[in-house]
């Protein structure tokens, strides 16, 4: 893939992103796009509670290792791009889906109150940390998950888990489902 040069301009649409890329993080905007050069280093975005609308974006932090986004009104979310991606707090927002497979470094996902039907965490063994709590979730597979540690799952609309597989298991929170 090609990296884009320093002076790429990167569109970022939402102006409460923005707001917070000038105001908390000192990178300037011309009231529409960032630099490539000033974002592709920065391996930390704690955005949460601004009432960012879209991230778009956040895609080009290719460094980003760490995000919290939770607290906004973010309807999706695109990380194909951030393979470092190690941390992703995205909860209490409205997200219908959420695409993780390409972030095969993912160690914690917080994704609990929003609008989620399905969550693939397939491709992220990585995992020891996974809180997916009060969504619409009608299934979960983690039997890749090895690493898991810590399982919330409650209050969704599961009737089967199999946790077999999760033998590092020490923490699970599976209530509020229809589990049998």
């Amino acid at each position: 893939e090609v990296v884009p040069a320093d002076n790429f301009r990167v569109p970022i649409p939402d102006e409460n992103f923005r707001k917070y890329l000038l105001e908390e993080l000192k990178i300037e905007n011309d009231g529409a796009t960032v630099a490539y050069g000033d974002i592709k280093n920065i391996k930390n975005v704690i955005c949460r509670g601004k009432v960012i609308q879209s991230l778009e974006g956040i895609e080009y932090f290719t460094a980003l290792t760490s995000l919290h986004c939770h607290n906004n009104q973010l309807t999706s979310l695109d990380f194909s791009k951030n393979l470092a991606l190690t941390f992703l707090f995205c909860r209490n927002n409205q997200l219908t889906s959420l695409d993780v497979s390409k972030n095969t470094s993912l160690l914690g996902l917080s994704c609990w109150k929003n609008e989620l039907t399905s969550i693939d965490v397939s491709k992220n063994a990585a995992l020891t940390k996974l809180n997916c709590c009060n969504n619409q979730l009608t299934s979960l597979d983690v039997t890749k998950n090895t690493a898991l540690k810590y399982l919330s799952c409650a209050g969704n609309q599961l009737t089967s888990l199999d946790i077999s597989k999760n033998t590092a298991l020490t923490n699970s929170r599976c209530n509020d489902n229809q589990l049998t």
